[in-house]
C-alpha cells in the first residue's frame, strides 16, 4: 500500500471522528507548575467519591464530560508535588491549578488504568529519588535492563533486556527529546545507540516500556522503548566539580541564559556543558576524553505556541584495553586487566539541532511538530581475534562513517467522548533519512595503514512510517487502546569496492521494504489499588542496507510478536508492586556482520519470562527498591541442546536502598546480579555472571553538595561483557573460548557542587 494513501486514511480518520464525536465537556482544568509557570503533563485528577479519574495531557489540561452524583471533591496529585484537593462546588470550569513541588512520596502514586503505560509511576520514581549520577546510570534506570561496556567508556553500551543481547540497540528504540540516538545500517552495528552525548544533569524524566506495544514507536522497538526528557527550565545555576581514582576528572556547569523575570513570561533558556577525562582502571591508560555541550530554549509564543529548541554537541577520544582470552589470563600471558593489541580504540563526534512546535487549537487539540538534524562521525579500531587471520600482521579492523540525519516527527491528538465513553484519537507521522559518506571496513595495521578493504560505500536509507491511535476509556475500570502502524523503507548503497565478496562489482545498489504493526492493549481498573493489564502487539528491527541490498528486500524486516500479561499494585499507601508475563516470537531473517562484512542467516527465537519490580518507602526518607528478571530464550529451528541463545540473560535483579534525610545527608547503597548464561549456542561455553555493589553518599545544602560515589564497593572480580571468540596469540595455535572486558575495580569518585542564581 502506498504511505501516502496511507497517510490520507488516517488524516481523514481523524476528521471523521472530530465531526461526529466533538462534543463539550462539562468540567476541565489545566494543570502548572508554580515554579517554571510550565503545563504539567501527567497529572492524576480524581473526582471522589467515584474515583472517576483523568490524566493532563502535555499542556496540562483535563476534562471530564460525566460527574458522577456521589463526587463531592476534585483531588489534584502527581510525584513530586504537593496534593491538592477542592469541594467540587468551588472548582470552576477552566480553573488553572498551580502544583508545588515537595519530596518525592511513593503515596502520591495512583493507581488507575487511563496511563496506557504500566511502568509510568515505576519511571516517576525513580528517576526522582535515584537520580541519574553518570551516562552509565542513564541506561540503568530501565528495570530489568543491563548493559556492558567493552571500550573504556568511548563506545555505546552493549544491551541486554528481556532475554535479548540486544547489541548496541538493535531491538531497543532509543531517544532523547524526540530525537533519535540509535544509528541504523551503522558501520559497528545496527541501531548503534551511543548515548553519550546527553548531560546526565539535564535528564528531567524517562519515558519507557517494555515490549512492542507503542504504535508511535517503529523501528527497532521489539524489546522496548527509552525516550529521556530534558528538563525544560532550571531553578538554579550550578557548577560541579569532580575527581577520583584512575585519574578521573570531570567539571560540569549548567547556567540560566535568562533573567529570573523571564520565568514568568514562560520562556527560559539554559546552557549545560561537560569535561570528562580518565584513563580507567585497566593496566593500560585509557586517555579517554569527552567533551558535551547542550542548551534548551523553551518560550510560549502566544496562547496556543509552545516553541523548543534544543542543541548539543559530543566529541570523545579514547584508547581501549578490549577484549582479551580468558585462556590467555588463565596461562598469565596477560593479566586480568591487561591487554594485547595497543591501538584499539576510538574517535566519535555528533552535534545535534532539534526544533520543536506544539501547537494547541481553539477545541483543545493538539499538534506537533519536530524536526532534527544530527552530523555524526565515528572511527573505531579493534582486535578480537589478534593473529588468527593474519599471523604476520594481526586482525586489527577500522571502523569508519561519516554520517548527515535528517528527520520529521509529527502528531495530532484529539479527545471526543462516544456517549459518556472519552475516546483519545491520535494520529502521526515520522520521516527520517540517513546518509553516510564513505562507511567502511577495512583490516589495519598500527590503526591507518590499510592492508585490505573489506567495505567501502555510501549508504543513503530513507523511511516513512504512519501510525494511528484509538483510545477508548470506556469507564473508570476499563480502557481499550488499539494502535496500527505502517512502515516503509527505502536502501541505495552505492559500493565502491569491486572485490566485494557480497556484491556483484563496484556501482549502486538498490532496495525497498515495507510492514505494517497492528497493536491491541487492554487496561483494567479492578480495584482502586490493582490494575491488570493485557498487551499484544507486533514489532519489527530494520536491518543494515548493505544486507537489504543483496537479498533485495527478502527477510530483512523480520516482524516480532509479543504478549504481556500483568498487574500494576499498590498494596499499602507504601507499597508499589508491578508484575508481568511475557512472550516473544522473532522471526528468521538475514544479518549483516558489521565486525566481518559478510552477511549471515539468523534462525527464529521464542522467549519467555517474567519481569517483578518492588517499591517501598517506610519512611519518608527511605525508599526500597527491587527488580527481579527472567527469561527462558531457545531458537526454534535448532535441535535441543544446541538450541541456547548466546549471551541471553536468563536471571538478573538490580535493587537498592536511597535515603534523604532532613539534615540533608542522602545517597544510595545498589546491587546488580547478573546470573551464568550461555555463551554459545550448545551451553558448552559459560559467559560467568556477577554481583556487584555500587554506594553514594552525598550532604546537600541550598547552596552546595559534597559527595562520593564507590563503583564496586567490595572490589569483587568480575566480567563486564563476554563473547565466545576463536583467537590466535601470535605464534600459537587458534583455541576457541571466552573472551572479556573486565569489569571496573573498586573505583572512588568525589564531587562538589555550587548552586547559585
Amino acid at each position: 500500500m502506498n504511505f501516502f494513501k496511507l497517510l490520507l486514511v488516517i488524516t481523514m480518520s481523524i476528521v471523521v471522528t472530530n465531526s461526529i464525536f466533538a462534543q463539550q465537556q462539562i468540567l476541565s482544568g489545566k494543570v502548572i507548575d508554580s515554579t517554571t509557570h510550565i503545563p504539567a503533563g501527567g497529572v492524576t485528577v480524581r473526582l471522589t467519591p467515584g474515583n472517576l479519574t483523568d490524566i493532563t495531557d502535555e499542556n496540562g489540561r483535563f476534562s471530564f464530560k460525566k460527574i458522577p452524583a456521589e463526587a463531592k471533591f476534585i483531588t489534584i496529585s502527581a510525584v513530586g508535588y504537593q496534593q491538592q484537593s477542592f469541594p467540587l462546588s468551588e472548582f470552576k470550569h477552566g480553573q488553572v491549578i498551580n502544583m508545588a513541588s515537595r519530596q518525592t512520596q511513593l503515596t502520591d502514586v495512583v493507581i488507575t488504568a487511563n496511563t496506557g503505560n504500566p511502568y509510568k509511576a515505576l519511571s516517576e520514581m525513580d528517576i526522582r529519588m535515584r537520580g541519574v549520577s553518570n551516562s552509565q546510570e542513564v541506561l540503568r534506570i530501565v528495570p530489568g535492563l543491563f548493559i556492558g561496556q567493552h571500550q573504556g567508556g568511548g563506545k555505546a553500551e552493549q544491551i541486554f533486556l528481556r532475554g535479548f543481547d540486544n547489541d548496541h540497540g538493535t531491538d531497543i528504540n532509543m531517544s532523547v527529546d524526540g530525537l533519535p540516538i540509535n544509528m541504523v545500517s551503522h558501520a559497528h552495528g545496527q541501531g548503534y545507540a551511543d548515548s553519550h552525548f546527553i548531560i546526565p544533569e539535564t535528564i528531567e524524566s524517562t519515558t519507557y516500556q517494555k515490549g512492542m506495544y507503542n504504535a508511535e514507536k517503529g523501528d527497532l522497538a521489539v524489546t522496548g522503548f527509552v525516550n529521556f526528557n530534558t528538563v525544560d527550565a532550571i531553578s538554579s545555576n550550578m557548577v560541579k566539580l569532580e575527581g577520583g581514582q584512575y585519574n578521573t576528572y570531570r567539571a560540569l556547569a549548567m547556567i540560566n541564559l535568562l533573567e529570573k523575570k523571564a520565568g514568568a513570561h514562560n520562556r527560559s533558556w539554559y546552557a549545560a556543558s561537560e569535561y570528562r577525562y580518565s584513563d580507567s582502571y585497566f593496566d593500560h591508560a585509557q586517555h579517554f576524553k569527552r567533551f558535551n555541550f547542550f542548551t534548551k530554549y523553551h518560550d510560549q509564543l502566544n496562547e496556543h505556541n509552545w516553541l523548543t529548541l534544543t542543541a548539543s554537541s559530543l566529541y570523545s577520544k579514547w584508547d581501549a584495553s578490549g577484549q582479551i582470552p580468558e585462556g590467555a589470563v588463565e596461562e598469565g600471558k596477560v593479566g586480568f586487566f591487561g591487554q594485547l593489541d595497543p591501538n584499539e580504540g576510538g574517535v566519535t563526534a555528533r552535534t545535534n539541532v532539534n526544533i520543536q512546535l506544539r501547537t494547541t487549537l481553539p477545541n483543545h487539540d493538539i499538534i506537533k511538530n519536530q524536526v532534527y538534524y544530527s552530523r555524526y562521525k565515528f572511527d573505531l579500531f579493534t582486535n578480537f581475534t589478534f593473529f588468527l587471520e593474519d599471523t604476520v600482521n594481526g586482525d586489527e579492523i577500522r571502523q569508519k562513517e561519516a554520517r548527515n540525519l535528517f528527520g520529521y516527527n509529527g502528531s495530532y491528538l484529539h479527545e471526543s467522548y462516544v456517549g459518556n465513553a472519552k475516546l483519545i484519537s491520535e494520529a502521526g507521522i515520522n520521516a527520517r533519512f540517513d546518509a553516510t559518506e564513505n562507511s567502511s571496513l577495512s583490516h589495519t595495521i598500527n590503526r591507518y595503514t590499510i592492508i585490505a578493504p573489506f567495505k567501502l560505500g555510501d549508504i543513503t536509507e530513507f523511511s516513512a512510517g504512519g501510525y494511528v491511535n484509538e483510545t477508548l476509556q470506556l469507564n473508570d475500570r476499563f480502557s481499550l487502546n488499539a494502535g496500527l502502524r505502517f512502515d516503509q523503507f527505502y536502501y541505495k548503497y552505492n559500493n565502491k569496492l569491486a572485490e566485494d565478496s557480497t556484491l556483484k562489482g563496484a556501482g549502486v545498489y538498490k532496495a525497498n521494504n515495507n510492514v505494517f504493526s497492528p497493536k491491541l492493549n487492554f487496561y483494567y481498573q479492578a480495584t482502586e489499588k490493582a490494575q491488570l493489564y493485557l498487551l499484544l502487539g507486533k514489532g519489527f528491527h530494520s536491518n543494515d542496507a548493505r544486507v537489504v541490498v543483496v537479498e533485495k528486500g527478502g527477510k530483512t524486516l523480520p516482524a516480532a510478536y509479543g504478549a504481556d500479561l500483568g498487574t500494576v499494585l499498590k498494596l499499602s499507601r507504601t507499597l508499589l508492586l508491578n508484575a508481568a508475563l511475557w512472550y516473544s516470537y522473532l522471526q528468521k531473517e538475514f544479518v549483516y556482520a558489521g565486525d566481518g562484512g559478510t552477511v549471515e542467516f539468523s534462525g527464529r527465537t521464542r522467549r519467555v519470562g517474567f519481569d517483578f519490580s518492588g517499591r517501598f518507602q517506610p519512611l519518608a526518607a527511605l525508599y526500597v527498591d527491587a527488580d527481579v528478571n527472567y527469561a527462558h530464550g531457545r531458537s526454534i529451528d535448532d535441535p535441543k541442546g544446541g538450541n541456547y541463545i548466546p549471551l541471553a540473560p536468563v536471571w538478573s535483579s538490580t535493587g537498592g536502598i536511597t535515603w534523604q534525610l532532613k539534615n540533608g545527608i542522602n545517597g544510595s547503597f545498589r546491587y546488580r546480579y547478573l546470573g551464568d548464561r550461555p555463551a554459545n549456542e550448545d551451553y558448552s561455553l559459560t559467559a560467568k555472571g556477577y554481583f556487584v555493589n555500587d554506594l553514594v553518599l552525598n550532604y546537600t545544602k541550598a547552596k552546595f553538595e559534597v559527595g562520593l560515589t564507590i563503583n564496586n564497593v567490595f572490589n569483587v572480580r568480575w566480567k563486564e561483557t563476554q563473547f565466545e571468540t576463536v583467537t590466535r596469540l601470535r605464534g600459537e595455535q587458534p583455541l576457541n573460548g571466552v573472551a572479556f572486558t573486565p569489569g571496573t575495580k573498586f573505583a572512588a569518585l568525589a564531587h562538589v557542587s555550587y548552586f547559585f542564581r
